[in-house]
């Protein structure tokens, strides 16, 4: 497994008040990362398998962590993790190639993802703050 990016935000809330929100994942849910898709009914805890336009994504929500994680089916894992932070709470995106096989065609298939990712990841600690009505930003 090798990190390929890191993004780090800050928000004016507890860890507690911000992971509430933010691990609300499940479609529908309040989580500016919910998934969209079909889960099995089966699926009713903290780790569920979302069918998206023809994908499986594996979730696993962690709350004692403050972590959610959502896998593709070959090499993408997003990791989200809410630590406490003097102004509140530390929100760090990780992206990471958990390709068993092929691994040196991450790099090309990744290009577009890991370009995208910093706007998304504003995107969403936006939304979050909006949702808690404090403040939130992404640092550096």
């Amino acid at each position: 497994m090798t990190q390929l990016l890191e993004l780090r935000a800050i928000v004016e809330a507890s860890p507690d008040r911000v992971a509430e929100v933010l691990l609300d994942v499940r479609p529908g849910g309040r989580s500016p990362i919910a998934v969209t898709g079909r889960v099995d009914e089966t699926d009713t805890g903290d780790e569920f398998v979302v069918v998206h336009d023809g994908s499986r994504i594996t979730v696993t929500v962690d709350r004692d962590a403050r972590m959610v994680s959502q896998q593709g089916e070959w090499w993408y894992r997003g990791v989200y993790e809410v630590t406490p932070d003097q102004r509140g709470s530390q929100v760090v995106f990780r992206v990471l190639n958990v390709a068993p096989r092929a691994r040196w065609a991450v790099r090309f298939v990744a290009r577009g993802p890991l370009r995208a990712a910093p706007a998304q990841f504003g995107a969403q600690i936006e939304h979050l703050g909006r949702q808690l009505g404090t403040g939130a930003w992404v640092e550096g």
